[in-house]
């Protein structure tokens, strides 16, 4: 594998979730834990890491004062999202400089992801991975259901990995797979690049970068927060 080398860093923060499963009343990303928006949370982990050199927030288009007051201080360029989470992510990529070379996509739901997961996903670029991802193992004994709902197999959880963000990508790779995967309908950057023939590098994830979907998980966010 050859290497990359250090590149310049973005980060893509994706924000313009609607929030209904978190039944927030609005968009995920501004719900508050511990004072501050998760929005905020996120930003901050991303301004202040030293691998990073910019931020690219990407919010609903009717909160884009909101978002760009919260990250004033992260110096991030905010933008709207699309109708869609690739087209969300696509927005971002217009946004990124001409200068960057590895590009971060994360997602806002996961606020606390350790400086040490984007130091791993930044690391595996450098050193020639054209994509990267951080991944946990499976702890819940995992079984297929039959289209009854009826319990069929268990699943060798061994084999299998729960994906988190940031995903990391050499850009020319995860443009190019935007440009080509316009008519798919894939739930991340990972699957994108993964149908133009890219491999994807698995680095070590944590479960601080949990994501928050349901009421329950902002709970959770609570006790979290306090690690900080």
């Amino acid at each position: 594998m050859a290497a990359n080398g250090p590149g310049t860093v973005a980060a893509i923060l994706v924000a313009a979730g609607s929030g209904e499963r978190l039944g927030a009343g609005g968009p995920k990303a501004f719900c508050v834990v511990r004072g501050r928006t998760l929005l905020e949370h996120a930003a901050s982990r991303f301004a202040g890491h030293p691998a990073v050199s910019s931020v690219v927030v990407v919010a609903p288009a009717s909160h884009l004062d909101e978002a760009a007051a919260l990250t004033r201080s992260a110096g991030a360029t905010v933008v709207a999202g699309g109708a869609t989470r690739q087209a969300s992510v696509w927005a971002g990529l217009a946004a990124v400089g001409d200068d960057v070379d590895l590009v971060l996509v994360h997602d806002v739901a996961r606020p606390f992801v350790p400086a040490a997961v984007i130091a791993g996903v930044v690391a595996a670029l450098e050193l020639g991975a054209e994509a990267a991802v951080p991944v946990v193992p499976i702890h819940d004994t995992v079984r297929r259901v039959d289209s009854d709902g009826a319990f069929a197999e268990v699943l060798d959880r061994s084999s299998l990995l729960g994906m988190q963000t940031p995903q990391g990508f050499v850009r020319t790779v995860l443009v190019r797979a935007h440009e080509l995967g316009r008519e798919l309908d894939l739930t991340d950057d990972a699957a994108l690049v993964e149908a133009i023939g890219v491999r994807v590098h698995a680095v070590p994830g944590s479960d601080q970068s949990f994501k928050i979907t349901r009421p329950w998980d902002l709970a959770v966010a609570e006790a979290v927060a306090d690690l900080d």
